[in-house]
């Protein structure tokens, strides 16, 4: 199923270089640039984020005709596009950096415009979403009506993610969750009538009545964000992991994007906004916007095709097997310390079907099972070791001391357990069963526990 996104592009520019003297003609300094990296930004930013994951994504906006416009068309490479013509220069923002500080930000072509028309093709590739971004910048095209009346049909039967703009339309009425920032949500309700702006959560109220959508994310940056749907009694608080970051551009855009795939993979919202913010969070630790590909490796041709890149994400890629006539098997454990044994029991787990789905205890779960001296590795890292497994296809990390909870999400068609359940009925078994599932076991290797490999390590350290 594809994701749609649907807004204004334009062309980011970042000059990067050093500061080290004052310009003779005025105190301002004199930044040696030593980089140039041109990006698709905007609504372009959200599907190149989504294609370089991996994801099937379609872009649909409108360009300019000018240099603008072609260079954006050669950074979306990887992504379809759907273009109509927005008969205006197409919006370049140029941002100078000396080192890790920004310097200035020359804005061109980025006042707002008439609303642009659509085409019967641009429409139809809404029409045919499995989920909806719209990443609206303020250009005017989300205000477009007859884009507004596909997207008002479509609220009842697709999840449609609203990233609204402080100079852009409200959004259409039934939207299942609007995501604005705190300043963007502050600034909507003191523009509206009774402007009694206060908390996150009273903005919110505020707003679920005023947009009428199925629900609002408001989010505080470091702070995460608070959630309120349409029947909830309050606000729920969404919590943001700290992370050390600077550059917060591209924290919203990465937020819908995982926004879309968590609610395609078929995750309820609560769930959707709390590993949303986390991805937020990721992204920025990671670097944000400036750790991302260089968008002229992939105009040349140079990036892996978005095709066959690696689906992480358990649900989605259970769907998508299953749909394929597959089998979908998954195992569970702590896999702290990974040791031979666990790669020889992964190994012939995949063999049983089409993917591996690994169920792996989050760090509370195994401090919890173990002791307050595990887990050794975070749960991050063990994912990514178990992730570099080539048998591997998926980790879905769960907070309950049994997976049942998130079997019952994952529904395999498998469920493997090591072979020293041998002659024992598993636990699990009565559930993955109830969808015609099936339990087996692979065989157990003694000798080799995370247990006694952390009491040799402890012997030697």
């Amino acid at each position: 199923m594809r994701i749609v996104v649907v807004g204004d592009v334009m062309l980011d520019v970042d000059l990067s270089g050093e500061a080290t003297r004052l310009s003779p003609d005025a105190p301002v300094p004199v930044v040696d640039v030593s980089g140039v990296r041109r990006r698709a930004g905007g609504a372009g930013l959200v599907a190149r984020m989504l294609a370089q994951d991996g994801w099937p994504v379609t872009l649909v906006t409108v360009l300019g005709n000018d240099d603008a416009g072609s260079q954006l068309r050669a950074h979306l490479a990887g992504v379809r596009l759907v273009a109509g013509t927005s008969g205006y220069p197409s919006p370049v923002k140029t941002r100078v950096r000396a080192g890790s500080h920004p310097v200035v930000r020359f804005d061109q072509g980025c006042e707002k415009t008439p609303v642009p028309d659509v085409s019967p093709a641009m429409l139809r590739a809404v029409e045919h979403a499995g989920v909806v971004i719209v990443a609206d910048y303020g250009r005017g095209l989300a205000a477009n009506p007859q884009l507004r009346d596909v997207l008002a049909r479509l609220a009842d039967d697709v999840p449609i993610i609203w990233d609204p703009h402080p100079s852009g339309p409200e959004p259409v009425p039934g939207v299942a969750v609007v995501t604005p920032n705190i300043s963007e949500a502050t600034k909507a309700v003191q523009a509206g009538p009774g402007s009694a702006a206060g908390s996150a959560d009273a903005v919110a109220e505020i707003l679920l009545k005023r947009w009428r959508s199925q629900a609002v994310l408001v989010t505080k940056g470091e702070e995460g964000a608070v959630l309120l749907r349409q029947g909830d009694a309050a606000a729920r608080a969404v919590p943001a992991p700290r992370v050390e970051a600077g550059d917060p551009c591209g924290a919203g855009d990465r937020l819908a994007a995982s926004l879309a795939v968590h609610l395609l993979a078929g995750r309820d919202l609560p769930d959707a906004a709390a590993l949303a913010v986390h991805d937020a969070a990721d992204f920025l630790a990671a670097g944000g916007v400036s750790a991302l590909p260089d968008t002229a490796d992939a105009a040349a041709g140079h990036s892996a095709p978005a095709a066959g890149r690696r689906t992480t994400e358990p649900l989605l890629l259970a769907r998508s097997v299953r749909e394929s006539g597959g089998k979908v098997v998954a195992t569970g454990g702590c896999f702290d310390l990974i040791h031979a044994g666990h790669i020889r029991s992964l190994t012939a787990a995949r063999e049983l079907g089409d993917c591996l789905i690994v169920c792996l205890n989050s760090d509370d779960s195994v401090r919890r099972l173990k002791g307050p001296e595990r887990p050794i590795i975070g749960q991050h890292d063990r994912a990514e070791l178990l992730l570099a497994m080539e048998c591997v296809d998926a980790v879905m990390v769960f907070d309950e001391d049994t997976p049942e909870a998130a079997l019952d999400r994952l529904r395999p068609d498998i469920w493997v357990k090591g072979g020293d359940y041998k002659g024992a009925r598993l636990p699990e078994a009565d559930l993955v069963e109830s969808w015609g599932g099936r339990c087996l076991t692979v065989p157990f290797h003694p000798a080799r526990s995370t247990t006694g490999l952390a009491d040799a390590l402890a012997k030697v350290s």
